[in-house]
């Protein structure tokens, strides 16, 4: 008889069920981590590898809601089009039918040994001390990320089992028979498993949940397929709610997420209906158990999946008809809040603008060296734009990377985030530099002044090696490249090098009489530009660096980098002879 302690026991079992699957898809999202990232990789408007994108990850990280909560944070960021989130989001509704799977282990009973150890009460308890061991004892952000997920696990299970044991004496409780004879009408069941669903916001949870209750005999699968169905609509609630405050593609895409399982449903439901009539006698009003569960999940999800996938264009027309295009213009938002929630795949965004700001910055300041050779209105507009949009840059990176750092990122994705730290402000300054130059090269103009012939060469040489860092610099960023950045610090020293020449060469020159005081003022701020800006891009490999080697000590680095290293002496001497100039007496 199902009493008091019994009730008690369910609620503690279904708390530690809950607990241990959230606890596990964290520990699954960190240590996918480059899964994830892999995702921004594969984006395509061929919606069967987004099918495949989308199943993958899902299957990886154990949460359909996650994925479509990444979805939407993508199209609202404008990384990933709308016809790309139509398969993502198919793909996703069957990756999360594995967790049925694991959880239908819970329902082996056999008295054959090896049977046995499949049960998951054999081997979770090795698994929570494997666990434990690792999160309390292991240093290594991975290991602990793996204890996380065991120990998730094995809370799941040992949850799933208390719940299963707690419910056995609701087989007895008449009340209970009659509640699940009454969802064996089909619009119910689908009722109530969506407000399930939508209450705990995760469609693998409510199937474990039912799988739980499925021991009682009382869930014959008359009942169950129809509360499969609805757990399927759910779990939209969380893609809705991420929507709001969202762009309007982003709204199409949650519905779309929406419209997919509804459709998919009726169609689903229309046909259940019409195999009851025939095999309900046979076969529907069995007891469905573990599996039989697990194997129903799957089913509807790929023939849904099946029936939806061809007419994905119809679902996008759908979409726009729901979510019709407004008048204004909306607000591109660089960095969505909502990937907040997926650290991994928040870094790799970030990585990404960042690298966007590098290039830009990067583009500002050759634009400005090209002015000092051919000024145009054009090109000084353009410079200006460029540290108006490295501004922006700096300021929402740097707030999103705060706000990032302060979340549960390993040990990898933490020292990026201070990289990227460090790095947006050297480009922003790189930027600024640029519009320095720019403003220099207008005191000449307006002033109707001149370098002569000789300073003319100098600063030539001295543009052609400041392109040449920028690039290395740019180039290591954006791809991430250790061998390119070891190449910038002996190219910084030249650059160094050469200012302390140019400006002593200056004072030889204004000695003779072939160059002013005036000009002077200029060439100094010039060549102090060029030479802060190779100082940036110093900080911008060393930094590289630091992640890579894991140091994160920029004295130590730089140090290790001049003291007895072949390399550093090879590329200073190449440099030092390509960016030569004459020293005056």
């Amino acid at each position: 008889m199902f009493d008091i302690f019994d009730a008690l026991a369910l609620i503690g079992g279904l708390c530690l069920f809950l607990f241990g699957m959230n606890v596990m898809g964290d520990g699954l999202e960190r240590r996918a981590g480059n899964s994830l990232k892999a995702l921004l990789g594969k984006l395509t408007d061929n919606k069967f590898k987004g099918f495949l994108t989308g199943l993958g990850v899902t299957a990886v990280i154990q949460s359909s809601s996650a994925t479509t909560v990444m979805v939407v944070g993508f199209v609202n960021s404008k990384v990933m089009t709308l016809k790309q989130s139509i398969g993502v989001i198919m793909g996703a509704n069957i990756g999360t039918t594995v967790t049925a799977w694991l959880l239908s282990l819970g329902g082996i009973s056999s008295d054959n040994i090896v049977m046995k150890l499949l049960k998951p009460m054999s081997f979770t308890p090795i698994l929570a001390l494997i666990g434990i061991a690792f999160t309390m004892f292991s240093k290594s952000s991975n290991k602990k990320d793996v204890g996380t997920i065991l120990l998730g696990f094995a809370t799941l299970m040992f949850g799933m089992d208390a719940m299963s044991d707690a419910v056995k004496g609701l087989a007895e409780v008449p009340e209970f028979q009659n509640l699940f004879l009454a969802f064996t009408n089909p619009i119910l069941g689908v009722l109530v498993g969506a407000l399930v669903t939508a209450i705990i916001q995760s469609s693998s949870a409510s199937v474990g949940i039912l799988q739980a209750l499925s021991v009682t005999g009382a869930v014959s699968y008359s009942a169950a397929i129809p509360i499969i169905m609805g757990q399927n609509i759910g779990t939209c609630v969380t893609a809705m709610l991420s929507s709001f405050g969202a762009n309007k593609n982003a709204k199409r895409a949650s519905f779309i997420h929406l419209s997919f399982n509804v459709i998919g449903t009726v169609i689903c439901l229309t046909l259940f209906s019409l195999i009851s009539l025939i095999f309900k006698p046979l076969i529907l009003n069995e007891s469905a158990t573990y599996l039989g569960i697990a194997i129903c999940h799957t089913i509807f999800n790929v023939l849904c999946t099946v029936i939806l996938l061809p007419a994905s264009s119809l679902l996008e027309k759908l979409a726009y008809k729901l979510v019709p295009e407004g008048k204004t213009p909306e607000k591109v938002v660089e960095l969505d809040e909502r990937l907040l929630a997926t650290p991994p795949v928040a870094v790799e965004r970030c990585c990404q603008l960042a690298s966007k700001m590098a290039s830009e910055a990067v583009e500002g300041f050759k634009l400005s060296i090209e002015s000092i050779r051919k000024y145009s209105p054009e090109i000084a507009e353009k410079i200006r734009k460029i540290e108006d949009d490295t501004d922006h840059y700096e300021d929402i990176l740097g707030t999103y990377l705060t706000k990032l750092s302060k979340s549960q990122v390993s040990d990898e994705d933490s020292a990026t985030v201070t990289k990227l730290l460090k790095a947006i402000g050297d480009f922003e300054r790189i930027s600024d530099h640029a519009v320095n130059v720019l403003e220099s090269v207008e005191e000449l103009r307006e002033k109707g002044i001149e370098f002569s012939p000789a300073a003319r060469e100098e600063i030539a040489v001295l543009c052609a090696a400041t392109n040449e860092i920028l690039a290395l610099t740019e180039a290591a960023f954006v791809g991430n490249d250790i061998a390119l950045a070891y190449d910038v610090e002996p190219l910084e020293q030249v650059i160094d090098n050469l200012k302390t020449l140019l400006r002593n060469n200056h004072i030889a020159r204004l000695k003779e009489g072939s160059c002013t005081v005036e000009t002077g003022f200029i060439w100094s701020d010039l060549i102090t530009n060029f030479e802060r800006v190779s100082d940036h891009c110093s900080n911008v490999a060393v930094g590289i660096i630091d992640v890579s080697e894991h140091t994160m000590n920029a004295h130590e680095v730089i140090k290790s980098l001049k003291a007895g290293n072949a390399h550093y002496s090879d590329k200073y001497e190449e440099y030092a002879g390509k960016y030569s100039v004459t020293k005056l007496a």
